[in-house]
């Protein structure tokens, strides 16, 4: 393992960064200059309105499904009888469908027969799984992707916040799993709120102008994670969500706290498994990114490959 100095630390996450932001935009366009156009413009501004009242983003932009916590709260109640939480699940059928749909996907399936009810999917995937599927179907809901051009960018994004989700919780010891996990999906609900801005203003953007600046790019990393914290805040997410989210957002340094730690490991390793995938990440640049999470190469590659199936 290298030993990796602090200003090859800070280098090394920016250019991840930026990297993982022209994978997402897929831009045809290049901005050496940094220099924002209109639509990035005007983008900034409501970030910044955003920032200031974020009140307005949890209740109209991007609102948490009411469900999502008294549900992830009943499943974590074992005194809860098994019969009365599958009538509870069954009651939403499209909840139900979803869930089916991440038992029997390649990521998760546990055998060749496909789960067809949610009691066999308690029995064949365990509680403590079943509450991480039921959280992650319900955190999709917040993403509603219409124009074309935009649905890449929402899918990468859920993908990488599922990966998050699952390696946060691989990292975490057994007591933390589960709020590893549904930080882990919530972290980068800062850029899907960004992302929801943009759509609306792409609207009236003028024809050709997408999303490519530097400058623009280095506005989503900043301030999306002190958006999600914020958003953290007036969901009324338990505090140890908002804390973890409130350290991630300073991104230049490598957190000490424990929950927060694990969320920024399993975030550099989604990034680094998805511009991978597409061969955009540097090797020498994955190496020094590796030794800051601790990581061998080796142990990498085995994440990589059950990252693929997202």
């Amino acid at each position: 393992m290298i030993e990796v100095s602090p200003k090859q630390a800070v280098e090394s996450q920016l250019d991840l960064s930026s990297l993982f932001y022209s994978f997402l935009f897929a831009s045809p366009q290049s901005d050496a200059t940094g220099i924002a156009n209109n639509l990035e413009r005007h983008v900034m501004q409501d970030i910044e309105l955003a920032l200031s009242s974020p009140q307005a983003i949890a209740e109209n932009v991007l609102k948490l499904p009411s469900k999502i916590l008294e549900l992830d709260r009943k499943l974590a109640d074992d005194n809860i009888d098994t019969k009365e939480l599958i009538k509870l699940i069954e009651q939403d059928p499209l909840l139900c469908v979803e869930v089916l749909k991440l038992c029997n996907s390649m990521a998760f399936k546990r055998s060749e027969n496909d789960v067809t009810s949610i009691q066999q999917a308690l029995v064949q995937v365990g509680r403590q799984q079943l509450r991480h599927f039921i959280t992650s179907c319900l955190a999709r809901e917040m993403i509603d992707i219409k124009p074309i051009y935009f649905r890449r960018f929402g899918a990468e994004i859920w993908r990488h916040s599922m990966q998050v989700a699952f390696l946060a919780s691989e990292l975490a010891n057994a007591e933390q799993s589960d709020s590893a996990f549904l930080l882990g999906l919530l972290h980068d609900v800062g850029k899907i709120a960004i992302f929801k801005m943009l759509v609306d203003a792409f609207h009236q953007a003028e024809p050709g102008e997408q999303p490519s600046s530097t400058l623009f790019k280095q506005v989503m990393t900043t301030k999306s994670l002190t958006l999600s914290a914020l958003l953290a805040r007036f969901w009324r997410l338990p505090e140890h969500f908002e804390a973890p989210l409130t350290l991630l957002a300073n991104t230049n340094i490598k957190p000490d706290d424990e929950m927060t730690l694990i969320i920024w490991k399993a975030n550099i390793i989604s990034e680094c498994s998805m511009l991978q995938q597409v061969d955009k990440l540097p090797q020498k640049e994955l190496v020094v990114l590796l030794a800051q999470v601790g990581i061998t190469e080796q142990e990498f590659a085995e994440l990589h490959e059950k990252l693929l199936e997202f």
